[in-house]
């Protein structure tokens, strides 16, 4: 099959049926765009002619550049095109996978960072509860860290969502849905913010179902929570690197550190495997190693 087309096949595939996000989808077409490019420039222009050596060449041309790729920007070049042709073989578009003998390299696995409870106490109180604004911020800071939600998540969300009462409905990769609980202290964050603040915003601009809107009445986009998130945390003097995965991070270490069982925060992330989730257990490990050894009296 010509290349763009089958390019093409794919990416509609990822879409409709596996039903990807928006940001996967894109990722999978910026990696697949530059191999698809390079093959043409190697003179190949079907699916067909494409051979082992032609992948592993790639790959290697990939990993040799300079500056050298991230183990983990390599890891997933290679996962693009190896479900490119596999997805290729399983559909019969072509007799076989040339991909088939191609190893992800091993990338470092990095621990999530997480903030300690008093810097996340510091960071839920930084924003203004005289500005409306304000009120916004913390009922969106308050809602991450009480429910462990992406922040795509959190500016997805619907006001219907909050409809049962002390848990909260969630959209997932792949629109997977699931229910988590809203501590007290989330809930009522976002009760001010819409009794208080939502209705002046939602005024400002056209009627949204959204949750969270901005100041001029659209939905709070991934880049103004982000942005949300970093001004908190300047105005809470945190110097440790905050991101918007931060509270994510911290919501599931702090659970863990608390006692709570990896299976149930693996249902509270949304993690299809319990082996994603274990990673945290590292950071928990990490913790208990350093109190025994401030702590005992022969541990060093």
């Amino acid at each position: 099959m010509q290349l763009e087309r089958a390019l093409d096949s794919y990416l509609r595939h990822v879409t409709i049926e596996r039903g990807l996000s928006v940001h996967t989808v894109s990722a999978y077409r910026r990696d697949l765009g530059g191999y698809v490019e390079w093959l043409d420039a190697e003179g190949v222009t079907d699916t067909a002619e494409v051979t082992p050596a032609i992948v592993g060449r790639f790959i290697a041309e990939r990993a040799g550049a300079e500056p050298p790729p991230a183990a983990s920007s390599l890891a997933r070049l290679q996962s693009s095109v190896r479900g490119w042709h596999r997805f290729l073989a399983r559909e019969g578009i072509e007799d076989d996978d040339p991909s088939g003998r191609l190893r992800p390299p091993k990338s470092p696995r990095r621990l999530p960072k997480a903030l300690t409870i008093d810097q996340v106490e510091r960071l839920l109180s930084a924003p203004s509860p005289e500005e409306p604004l304000g009120i916004r911020d913390r009922a969106l800071l308050e809602l991450l860290y009480a429910t462990g939600a992406r922040v795509s998540e959190a500016v997805g969300l619907d006001v219907d969502d909050l409809a049962h009462g002390d848990v909260l409905r969630l959209r997932g990769k792949g629109s997977k849905e699931r229910i988590v609980p809203i501590g007290s202290y989330a809930r009522s964050a976002v009760d001010a913010y819409l009794t208080r603040v939502r209705p002046q915003l939602a005024a400002a601009g056209r009627s949204s179902a959204r949750l969270f809107l901005g100041a001029r009445g659209a939905p709070l986009s991934r880049q103004s929570a982000w942005l949300i998130i970093r001004a908190a945390a300047e105005r809470a003097q945190i110097t440790a690197e905050v991101s918007p995965h931060t509270l994510r991070h911290s919501f599931a270490t702090h659970l863990l550190q608390g006692g709570a069982d990896v299976r149930v925060v693996q249902e509270l992330l949304g993690h299809a495997s319990v082996a994603t989730t274990q990673i945290y257990t590292h950071v928990s490990v990490d913790t208990l190693r350093d109190i025994y050894a401030t702590s005992h009296p022969r541990a060093r």
